[in-house]
């Protein structure tokens, strides 16, 4: 019996826990991908997906050459450089910081305080923007009022959504997304800072020198996954946000792709959308490659 046989067989426990995960993703990721296809044809209900005409690449071309095409790439890397840039630093930032505290009650506070805002809703996050933004009865309106200040329509300048889209959701997540590194600091053998210690070394260099080091490759592989998602920026919370007045740096990839794959009034265009989310995956799976090519070369620590 080959040793591949008798592992089967001693831990069929593993191997039959580990089979769930794999059917969910074959049947419910790698089957639909049979779909993609659509971006490649003129897709109609009657004909379906294997009887609608091939056109090729026609419908990628098409979004290349439209002005759409203009406003929603910037638009989208804009958002998602702009949004990494700002929130990878400061979970490392915060949790270097909890992990020097030596008060117990309130390291937990800090972080069940910082962490809370992570779960709430994208929805309800919006509203609290829209309410705290409002220049009529939001906070924002009343200092406003307070000092017999002329007001702006924050919510409507296209300048401030970025901003807004940004800070927000570093506002909501930094607490949360520092778990892993924190995670990653308890592993830091005590020994080290003791040595360190004894030979003079101060917080702050132990800091410099022994925690970050140690959550450096933790968090290269979360730099890695962060671009590999630059172009993926979340669909619910942009069009929450999004308006009439700020459209012109709130269109983005996915939120043009839900408006021209379920427009109205039988504008709908299935193979157009499905080419453009093609064209958003590749380049996100061209990111996370070049990325993880270039950290695997600089610091020998890759995702793959």
């Amino acid at each position: 019996m080959s040793k591949w046989k008798k592992r089967l067989i001693t831990s069929w426990e593993y191997y039959a826990f580990l089979a769930i995960p794999l059917i969910y993703l074959f049947l419910f990721v790698y089957i639909p991908m049979a779909g993609v296809q659509i971006a490649f044809r003129r897709y109609t209900p009657m004909g379906g997906i294997w009887g609608s005409e091939w056109v090729g690449l026609r419908n990628i071309l098409k979004f290349f050459q439209s002005y759409q095409f203009r406003r929603v790439l910037p638009n989208t890397l804009r958002l998602a450089i702009y949004a990494l840039v700002a929130g990878f630093p400061i979970p490392i930032i915060f949790a270097l910081l909890l992990n020097v505290m030596n008060n117990g009650h309130l390291k937990r506070l800090v972080q069940t305080v910082t962490y809370m805002p992570h779960f709430i809703s994208t929805v309800v996050l919006v509203g609290m923007v829209i309410r705290f933004c409002s220049p009529v009865n939001g906070v924002y309106g009343q200092i406003v009022n307070l000092f017999h200040l002329k007001g702006v329509d924050i919510l409507a300048q296209p300048g401030t959504f970025p901003h807004l889209y940004v800070w927000s959701g570093v506002w909501q997540h930094f607490g949360w997304s520092s778990i892993i590194y924190l995670a990653a600091l308890a592993g830091v053998s005590a020994e080290l800072h003791e040595a360190a210690e004894i030979d003079g070394a101060s917080r702050f260099q132990r800091v410099i020198h022994i925690d970050f080091p140690s959550i450096l490759p933790t968090a290269t592989i979360l730099l890695i996954l962060g671009f590999g998602q630059i172009m993926g920026i979340g669909f619910e919370k942009v069009f929450l946000m999004q308006n009439s007045l700020n459209l012109r740096t709130s269109e983005v990839i996915s939120t043009y792709v839900y408006k021209v794959g379920l427009g109205s009034g039988g504008l709908s265009d299935y193979s157009y959308a499905t080419a453009i989310g093609l064209f958003n995956s590749v380049v996100n799976l061209i990111m996370a490659g070049g990325v993880n090519a270039i950290t695997r070369r600089l610091s020998n620590t890759s995702l793959w």
